[in-house]
């Protein structure tokens, strides 16, 4: 069952990176100016933030499977919607409604997931769903670039869709015999408020994790390019330099390795992964070798790695059941919110592929520097009689 829901989470995100290559042409091909192109690109992201979070509150309504089955079937339905789009403004409401849907999925699947993990065995868990999502960030740009020069983005789109159609249609059968029946909800769940969410510390770690993490990946999609032309490289090594970090972040995923996100503190593999990102950043910004450059992204893919998982852990230990819905569904819209932070505020400052770099490296460095502290604090507090 779990296998099952992690096809699904792989095939979330592939749909989601299969589209980083083509939206652009194919709003532009579509007759939209510069910025309508930017906001059809963007208007994802930004409904997609709107699913997440009330994916979360109807997940700890009705539970996560009647939220997957509704996410999948609305998702394979909004992707063949591009077919008709016949100009931006229709293209714009496709996009809109394919990001409301697709976010309904993601937070719903990774609530299964945590609420059938063992608690000794969470963090391999995690990491093991940390490989799909790699494993999706290598495969689909790469699928949809090679396929769309030969069709399209329509067709690619419709491809997807039917894949959406397909899981929906089996998790019908898969999942239905694990799905939960509905409980008395407890005491805690009927006074649950949403500001507790953003009060707990381990939660709101989890969020900054999630936002800090998408805010880096935001600006190496904008900047990376920049730099990897600026020295005189084509488009295949800035790709081949991209699938580096990710090929790196899944064989630690996956190897024995991962065994140390169960025996070791999430603060601890927090504070590390998000140093190794900040360092890769700053070493990023200072290096002008391609086999220096593949050193930073294999820097990056270390401090990912151990990242994501830490950040899933803490949100499951900082949550229950009862509520853990929300937890996800706020968890990736911060998520989506980053992804845009990261690549919006570099553009608006207007700073060179360095000083872009630099900027990122030193944000990331001090949130590392806060999870440490706050975790010395909470030592404190433990030790106290």
């Amino acid at each position: 069952m779990r296998a099952f829901v992690y096809i699904i989470v792989f095939f979330s995100f592939f749909d989601l990176f299969s589209q980083l290559p083509i939206m652009s042409p194919f709003a532009l091909s579509l007759g939209a100016s510069s910025f309508m192109t930017g906001l059809a690109v963007g208007m994802y992201s930004f409904s997609n933030t709107i699913g997440n979070v009330i994916s979360g509150f109807m997940t700890d309504r009705r539970g996560p499977f009647a939220i997957l089955l509704i996410g999948l079937f609305a998702s394979g339905i909004s992707l063949l919607l591009y077919s008709f789009a016949i100009g931006p403004a229709s293209l714009l409401g496709i996009r809109f409604v394919h990001g409301f849907m697709e976010g309904l999925i993601v937070p719903a699947a990774f609530t299964f997931l945590a609420n059938r993990a063992e608690e000794s065995k969470r963090g391999r868990s995690v990491a093991i769903s940390g490989a799909f999502v790699g494993m999706a960030a290598i495969i689909g740009p790469a699928y949809s670039g090679i396929v769309a020069s030969k069709t399209g983005a329509p067709f690619i789109m419709t491809v997807n869709g039917v894949i959406m159609f397909i899981l929906a249609i089996a998790a019908f059968f898969v999942l239905r015999s694990v799905s939960v029946e509905k409980k008395q909800r407890t005491k805690e769940a009927k006074h649950f408020r949403v500001r507790y969410l953003f009060k707990h510390p381990g939660m709101v770690r989890a969020f900054a994790g999630a936002f800090f993490l998408m805010f880096s990946q935001g600006v190496l999609a904008l900047v990376l390019p920049l730099k990897v032309e600026a020295l005189g490289f084509d488009t295949k090594a800035t790709g081949m330099l991209l699938s580096t970090f990710g090929v790196v972040a899944i064989l630690i995923f996956l190897l024995p390795v991962n065994r140390i996100f169960d025996k070791v503190r999430p603060m601890i593999t927090l504070a590390f992964g998000i140093s190794m990102m900040g360092f890769s950043m700053l070493f990023l910004s200072q290096v002008s070798e391609l086999q220096l450059l593949y050193l930073a992204m294999t820097l990056y893919g270390i401090g990912f790695a151990f990242l994501f998982p830490s950040i899933n852990s803490l949100l499951i230990d900082s949550s229950s059941p009862e509520f853990r819905g929300k937890a996800y569904g706020y968890f990736y819209a911060f998520f989506s919110i980053g992804v845009v932070a990261g690549s919006s505020l570099i553009g608006y400052l207007d700073l060179s592929f360095k000083g872009g770099f630099m900027l990122t490296g030193i944000i990331l460095l001090s949130v590392a520097v806060y999870t440490i502290l706050g975790m010395k604090k909470s030592l404190l507090l433990t030790e106290q009689p």
